[in-house]
């Protein structure tokens, strides 16, 4: 087992979120009628990274249900966000272990949205083998089930991995020709920058494909059930691409628990064959992210989210360091 290391603040902490009572009393009026039960209990989500409200809304008639609301007029990204996660949630099929929307609503200035609750929590660092081997089968059934995406999925126009790497994730190619600066780096990393940058360029070929992807499947996007079942959250952010970019961007956690993520992306299905080099590159196109990220100034949404990005990124950076021989990392 390697080194472990962890975030400040624990994935499940990181929100900074409204309570139910702190809604327009016209917009919770509204979500309980929605609901056709009074709601008596609320517990707000404590994992996820945005301002907007997200809770379990327990009812009178005994029923969980979980609900999102943002302002349209203060956080319309987040009411975006939302409608395309209702749109995206509702395509998957059956197979796919993730909650299913039930209604939107708007009213109060206001946009909700209600999916079924899962009775669970976010993943606790480190991992436990238990939780970590549900979170990767769980993966491996939607990545499946995604291989050949339904006809409504593909009607939404999902944009291509490739594509997103070379507008969104090529920030040491960026760095290394000196049209961004350089984020704090590692000792083990400082001089490897044109080597960063070659890897990173090589990501956008090793990850086209056709079927869709999470692409953002973070620990943080998995809930563990009472029964030991994994579900992905959060799945506003698919894409068309190799499975496998999902895979090694929630093994960096598992890396940053002492795991062998090596050994355990290599025996996931999505990971087999999938030559050294894609991984690597995948690898070091993440940690540019992560790292410029996390230097680029107070963020609206938690205070913790540039905390968390680099510690990410350096992990992320670790990992490739081991794999490439890099000394002392």
């Amino acid at each position: 087992m390697g080194v472990i290391s962890l975030p400040e603040v624990p994935y499940g902490a990181t929100a900074l979120r409204p309570s139910w009572a702190d809604l327009p009393e016209e917009l919770r009026t509204a979500i309980g009628a929605r609901l056709g039960s009074p709601v008596t209990w609320a517990t707000t989500a404590g994992g996820g990274f945005t301002r907007g409200f997200a809770g379990v809304l327990d009812t009178v008639s005994g029923q969980r249900f979980f609900v999102k609301a943002a302002s349209l007029a203060h956080e319309r990204h987040l009411a975006d966000w939302q409608y395309r996660e209702v749109a995206i949630t509702g395509a998957l099929p059956e197979t796919v272990p993730a909650a299913r929307p039930r209604w939107s609503l708007t009213a109060a200035g206001c946009y909700a949205t209600c999916l079924d609750a899962v009775d669970g929590a976010v993943p606790r660092l480190p991992w436990s083998p238990a939780e970590l081997t549900a979170a990767l089968d769980a993966w491996a059934t939607a990545a499946a089930a995604l291989a050949t995406p339904p006809a409504e999925l593909l009607a939404m126009d999902l944009p291509p991995l490739p594509h997103l790497l070379r507008t969104e994730l090529s920030w040491w190619t960026e760095i290394a020709a000196g049209r961004e600066p350089t984020p704090v780096l590692p000792p083990f990393a400082a001089d490897r920058l044109d080597e960063l940058a070659a890897l990173e360029r090589l990501a956008p070929d090793h990850c086209a494909g056709d079927g869709v992807i999470h692409g953002d499947l973070r620990l943080d996007n998995i809930m563990i059930d009472r029964t030991g079942r994994a579900w992905i959250c959060d799945w506003t952010w698919c894409c068309r691409g190799a499975p496998f970019f999902d895979t090694a961007t929630l093994l960096v956690t598992a890396h940053a628990s002492g795991l062998d993520a090596n050994r355990l992306f290599a025996a996931h299905p999505t990971g087999r064959d999938v030559p050294a080099q894609a991984l690597d590159a995948v690898l070091a196109a993440l940690a540019g992210y992560w790292l410029t990220r996390a230097e680029s100034g107070p963020s609206s949404a938690s205070p913790y989210i540039r905390g968390h990005q680099r510690w990410s990124g350096e992990m992320a950076l670790h990992w490739l360091a081991t794999r490439r021989g890099w000394p002392a990392p």
